[in-house]
């Protein structure tokens, strides 16, 4: 491109720069304009992508048709279809009329679909579809319609990464990709940062009626260093404020400071983040927590059963059980009134450990009942020395306690 015309393109959308990288995109833009294919322009948020969409219609063969620019990111999922493809009169509450949609109110002229990426996968297979032949269906309708639309379309998502975890269509992208124009960062863009600057501060002085703020060669290098991760849209911002509430009107590096962010944000390409389709790494701590809760359970009572069998193991090798024997089970048996421990009592069983004969036929609850008021008794009542000596714990003893009727 002729350098008369790139200054001519740039005056009249206003377009502030010289760095290669920009001159780069406006030349494939111009280039591509004339020629009916599909654009993906990619970019981060902020570094102006929709002037190329505006620049392309306005050199094309479709410039007196319609143009129009929608932001796919928000519209609600819910009306989307509608909203792109139109619907019938009846298909939904509050479809009194029908509707074209703008595939249908634009045709012969160009659409630009911003944020393209955030397209749910149903409607990216009905765009699909609109960009193969030209043919959709609206919703709650049954008869095809055409339509002769160019697209234009923008990202700041990384499209391979969102390929790859199944969020964007690999047969859309490549269709909508028949020409790629990269926008570049603000931070790759050099001594442009400082012209923005100039213009948006120029700008304010001459909308508020005050001097305009000007920078010093260190505050210019200051501006130059940084990352600037919200692009053009942070440097405007940050110029809008400085000249408001700077009482100096030229800026050091130490006035500067206060106005911009020290926690640098990342300046990587974003991602979709959905309502049901986002990182689940808070609930995957929490299960990972109920989990860990749920094995310390299961191993106390793999200890606490593995003690008991031996327990019943020892006292069936001890005490046999006749024939008619019921089996041991796990129902509750009647509880007997226990007698009261004396004083006397457990005086003897710190002397020497009083062995009371078994009955010949025990069930299990029986027999751990019995055991329990062993361990107290040798433990003179202390229940946590009880529950040491029996391998339980703390809770398990007291729960056994109440089932006994032990714990008054």
């Amino acid at each position: 491109m002729k350098t008369t015309e790139l200054q001519n393109i740039k005056q009249r959308y206003n377009i502030v720069g010289n760095c290669e990288a920009l001159n780069n995109a406006l030349d494939v833009a111009l280039k591509v304009s004339p020629i009916d294919l599909s654009v993906l322009i990619i970019g981060e948020s902020g570094v102006g992508k929709d002037i190329l969409p505006r620049i392309i219609h306005d050199n094309s063969p479709r410039r007196r048709e319609k143009y129009f620019a929608i932001n796919c990111g928000a519209i609600p999922e819910g009306t989307i279809d509608s909203e792109l493809f139109g619907h019938v009169k009846g298909s939904f509450t509050g479809a009194i009329n029908d509707s074209q949609g703008y595939f249908g109110v634009a045709n012969k002229g160009t659409l630009f679909l911003d944020e393209v990426g955030e397209l749910p996968m149903a409607t990216q297979a009905r765009l699909l579809r609109v960009l193969e032949n030209g043919e959709y269906i609206p919703v709650g309708g049954t008869e095809i319609r055409k339509t002769d639309v160019r697209i234009v379309a923008a990202t700041n998502v990384n499209i391979q990464k969102a390929i790859s975890e199944g969020r964007f269509r690999e047969d859309l992208y490549y269709r909508l990709n028949q020409v790629q124009i990269q926008m570049p960062a603000l931070r790759d863009r050099g001594e442009d940062i400082v012209l923005l600057f100039r213009l948006f501060a120029m700008q304010m002085a001459e909308k508020y009626r005050m001097d305009k703020v000007v920078l010093t060669d260190e505050a210019k290098q200051m501006l130059m260093r940084y990352k600037w991760p919200g692009n053009i849209r942070q440097l405007k911002s940050i110029t809008e404020q400085l000249s408001i509430l700077s009482a100096e009107r030229l800026i050091t590096p130490q006035i500067l400071s206060q106005f911009i962010p020290q926690d640098q944000e990342t300046t990587q390409l974003a991602t979709i983040h959905k309502e049901g389709d986002h990182s689940f790494e808070n609930e995957r701590e929490i299960l990972y927590k109920i989990l860990f809760e749920l094995r310390s359970n299961v191993n106390e009572m793999r200890h606490e059963m593995s003690t008991l069998k031996k327990q019943i193991e020892d006292v069936q090798g001890s005490a046999p059980v006749a024939s008619s024997a019921p089996l041991p089970t796990t129902q509750l048996a009647p509880i007997q009134p226990i007698q009261p421990i004396s004083h006397s009592s457990l005086e003897d069983a710190e002397a020497e450990e009083y062995v009371e004969p078994e009955p010949e036929n025990l069930n299990v609850n029986d027999w751990s009942r019995q055991a329990l008021e062993k361990a107290l008794n040798r433990n003179g009542g202390n229940r946590k020395k009880a529950a040491q000596e029996m391998g339980i714990s703390d809770r398990t003893l007291y729960r056994r306690l109440k089932q006994y009727g032990l714990d008054k």
